[in-house]
């Protein structure tokens, strides 16, 4: 077995035809590894951009690509991926995130109008894997390369990333740390199902019908924090910030609260957070205190 890394690079292009912006793949970066995780081959490509002229100031500033490259360098992006497909061959795609999936699958369809790369038969996501490994489950707080670079003990400048071929090394590095010790088969998966598109490319989002068979009510409630008894609704559920909101009241502990709970809809569950906030009652100004406002 044959695995792959892949990093890319790319600019935030307008898209005349599609009225809106595209991550334009405007660098290729990729190693071929063994299942020892030598190092067998590797493919680096500059990308000439069609959908935007000019790079962005942001992006020449950390990749320090310059548009002169890619003009003398740059080959068109369907050679490019005809070259990498060649490159790729049947080995397991891998890449630091989905990120560049999702950027590699715009581009495609942005040229031939298909959404499904058919050079792509298996694939791994790293994060996922170095995620895991290292035993870090917030999926609001995804973990960046560097920082997992710098919690697994690999040295690296940060002068020298923004790359793609320095950005495969690295991640490399990081896959090695752990490689060995935690089973990296549970990661790969099969990219030529339906459901690998279908997980891919579903869009997570905030669930805003209180009506919603995806909104479980027998959730929406809080006990008090300081006495634990159940509190008592005192008002409506009403949406604010994609959230439902309502107060609440201890009739032990006579507090009010503010209870907020959303409902987050992702390709196979919904998950729920709740959060709890006393309302602290203003206490109404004594005498003295208006006569010291009125003096000044």
């Amino acid at each position: 077995m044959s695995y792959v890394i892949l990093d890319l690079e790319w600019n935030g292009s307008y898209s005349k035809v599609l009225h809106k912006f595209v991550n334009e793949i405007i660098e290729i970066g990729a190693v071929k590894l063994d299942d020892e995780l030598n190092v067998c081959d590797t493919f680096t490509m500059l990308v000439a951009p069609k959908i935007g002229k000019k790079l962005c100031s942001k992006v020449k500033q950390l990749t320090k690509i310059t548009n002169e490259e890619l003009k003398d360098e740059g080959v068109s992006f369907i050679r490019a991926i005809s070259l990498f497909s060649d490159f790729l061959g049947d080995g397991v795609l891998m890449t630091w995130s989905d990120s560049d999936l999702h950027a590699l699958i715009e581009n495609y369809s942005y040229y031939t109008g298909r959404t499904r790369l058919p050079f792509l038969s298996r694939y791994c996501n790293l994060q996922s894997y170095c995620e895991d490994c290292l035993d870090l489950h917030d999926s609001s707080c995804q973990l960046g390369l560097g920082a997992c670079a710098e919690m697994a003990g690999v040295d690296f400048s940060e002068d020298d990333q923004h790359r793609a071929l320095a950005d495969v090394y690295l991640t490399l590095e990081c896959m090695k740390a752990f490689y060995g010790k935690y089973p990296l088969k549970p990661y790969i998966k099969d990219a030529v199902c339906d459901e690998f598109y279908d997980r891919l490319l579903f869009k997570n989002h905030f669930i805003t019908d209180i009506n919603s068979p995806d909104v479980d009510k027998s959730v929406m409630f809080f006990d008090c924090e300081d006495c634990g008894k159940p509190l008592v609704q005192l008002s409506k559920w009403r949406l604010h910030n994609k959230s439902f909101t309502a107060e609440f009241s201890c009739k032990y502990c006579r507090k009010k609260f503010n209870g907020r709970v959303s409902f987050k809809k992702k390709f196979d569950e919904v998950s729920v957070k709740k959060k709890l906030n006393e309302k602290v009652e203003k206490k109404p100004e004594t005498k003295e205190q208006v006569n010291t406002v009125s003096a000044n």
